[in-house]
């Protein structure tokens, strides 16, 4: 075999010019599947840490239907007895409780409906990024009940500055009664998403639940894990033990749904992508090796005559077509390390870009990972094989005197 393997080298060099140029083609192709596989888990990374991380959590806590209706009375059941159990959770880093309730916001110069959220400051901080977004002021850093965390759109819209004052209308759980109180603006923040930046307002938890009339209650609970792969476990016994009195526990992935239908057709342009990689293979493997063969007509037929067997003369074809492939790989391994490392390090500016619910608002960076370097080259090695099966099979069976004759 070790012959075998020595006179293809030999041979696919007998034409360096084509060699060359096959495998460069090749290695190319390999190296755009590396850099573009590479880049679609840095960009999935990044999405789902935008999404998380904002102000979302890496999983939630609802009574059942909540999301639905946003009914102020759906709360969560025993919601004291739920934190104190999600506190002794090893897999737990942090959890936040939050009231949500649709609400009219007013000044003096216009007015708006939002989403007001009721947070607990010191464990909101710990699951989002509520308090990192705040461009103006704080996030609800001073002991003021009535302070208030706008958004900058929305800031435009009423017409209002840090220190002023709006009012909140809200209608109050089960008795349905409007409740009004003033507020002074103590932050302002700025996401990049418009329906955030216009749409919601943060004030403390206390305050909220006294203007929704709901005694301690709340209606959600943001959770963030110790690693976000107990998030993608679907199988975890978390979601069954929190999903029982009433209540629900949902991933990000339920709660996004399309942020993960997006995930899942990214497989589908990695089979586009190694689509197109088989083409190049097929295309190049064939005219090699065929422009080869076709070249050496005479010495297969001298070899055919002395007596070498069709097996022989096949094996040796599938050996030129394995070395062509190890060269390709080499080539492809090389130029996808060397394009994905320089990406990995100055990155590729998306930020600002919404997609599938989710903003991107960090660089993404591409993230290479072991099984491209181990799946990736076995299975363009095996396929290029299984490609050059076909001139193999060609030489295999050619009539000696015929291979002789057109030599000659």
């Amino acid at each position: 075999m070790w012959l075998f393997i020595k006179l293809a080298w030999r041979n696919i060099f007998r034409n360096t010019r084509r060699t060359v140029i096959a495998s460069i083609a090749i290695g190319i192709g390999f190296a755009c599947l590396l850099f573009f596989d590479s880049f679609i888990i840095g960009l999935e990374y990044n999405m789902i840490r935008s999404a998380t991380s904002s102000f979302l959590g890496q999983a939630q806590i609802h009574r059942r239907g909540f999301l639905d209706t946003q009914e102020p009375t759906l709360t969560i059941n025993n919601p004291d007895q739920v934190m104190r159990s999600l506190g002794r959770e090893k897999i737990i880093e942090a959890f936040s409780p939050r009231t949500l309730s649709l609400n009219m916001i007013t000044s003096p110069a216009n007015l708006s409906s939002v989403l007001a959220v009721g947070v607990e400051p010191r464990t909101e901080q710990a699951v989002s990024k509520v308090d990192e977004a705040v461009r103006e002021g704080d996030f609800l850093k001073g002991e003021n009940p009535r302070d208030i965390v706008i958004g900058n759109e929305l800031a435009e819209v009423l017409e209002v500055s840090l220190g002023e004052r709006v009012v909140l209308t809200v209608s109050q759980a089960e008795s349905g009664d409007l409740a009004q109180d003033m507020f002074r603006v103590s932050g302002i923040y700025h996401f990049g998403v418009k329906e955030m930046d216009n749409g919601m307002v943060f004030i403390h938890i206390k305050k909220a639940q006294e203007m929704l009339n709901i005694n301690g209650q709340v209606h959600e609970i943001a959770i963030k894990f110790k690693d976000l792969k107990y998030a993608e476990d679907d199988g975890l016994s978390f979601w069954k033990k929190y999903s029982r009195d009433g209540n629900e526990a949902l991933s990000w992935g339920e709660l996004l749904p399309d942020l993960k239908g997006f995930f899942e057709m990214t497989g589908v342009f990695r089979s586009v992508m190694s689509l197109l990689l088989m083409f190049v293979v097929i295309f190049g493997i064939i005219n090699t090796l065929f422009m080869s063969l076709y070249e050496r007509m005479f010495e297969l037929g001298v070899l055919r005559a002395v007596g070498t067997r069709p097996w022989g003369v096949m094996k040796l074809m599938l050996c030129e077509s394995g070395a062509l492939a190890v060269l390709s790989i080499a080539i492809g391994l090389f130029m996808g390390l060397v394009i994905t490392g320089l990406f990995a390090i100055i990155g590729i500016d998306y930020r600002g870009i919404e997609f599938a619910g989710s903003v991107i608002q960090e660089v993404v960076y591409p993230v290479m990972k072991p099984f491209q370097f181990i799946v990736y080259p076995v299975g363009l090695f095996v396929f290029m094989l299984l490609v050059g099966l076909y001139p193999a099979g060609v030489a295999a069976r050619m009539s000696i005197a015929d291979a002789i004759r057109k030599s000659l």
